[in-house]
């Protein structure tokens, strides 16, 4: 079995993505693991944004950044190595291609558990990680997701 050194989670800040740095730092403290922290920036968005109210691209990549540093903050409290990464792109392409140019050997990330069809209407970044990273990905659901879904 293969030694996981290095886990890449993602956060976008949504309770999905806490639910998924909470477990990426529990891993990476039990396997003794340096965790990187991804935060993604969808420039498109952000661009089409900005055309509007100008500083909005300055504004996401430091909130962006905020969110990162603050799982990573949370890592170095439970005593794990950890650091940050803000890319730009499309998420699920940019958490592949993170996790590929770190070295990453398990990617984490949330879902937020909708239907097929709310996946097929809204695409899902988490289906998009499972199916082209070529490493172990590891999905987290929210607690109350998982507890509705069990009902």
């Amino acid at each position: 079995m293969a030694m996981i050194e290095t886990i890449l989670v993602a956060t976008d800040g949504s309770p999905a993505s806490s639910a998924a740095a909470d477990e990426a730092i529990d891993l990476a403290m039990r396997l003794q693991a340096r965790l990187i922290v991804i935060n993604v920036v969808n420039v498109p968005e952000v661009a089409a944004a900005s055309s509007m109210f100008p500083g909005t691209a300055v504004a996401a990549r430091e909130e962006a950044g905020a969110i990162a540093r603050a799982v990573v903050d949370d890592a170095l409290r439970a005593g794990v190595a950890a650091m940050y990464l803000t890319w730009e792109g499309q998420p699920g392409e940019a958490i592949v291609a993170a996790a590929e140019a770190e070295s990453a050997d398990l990617i984490v990330v949330g879902t937020h558990g909708r239907s097929v069809i709310g996946r097929l209407l809204l695409g899902s970044v988490s289906e998009y990680v499972v199916r082209h990273s070529r490493v172990p990905v590891l999905v987290v659901r929210p607690q109350e997701a998982y507890a509705a879904a069990r009902r």
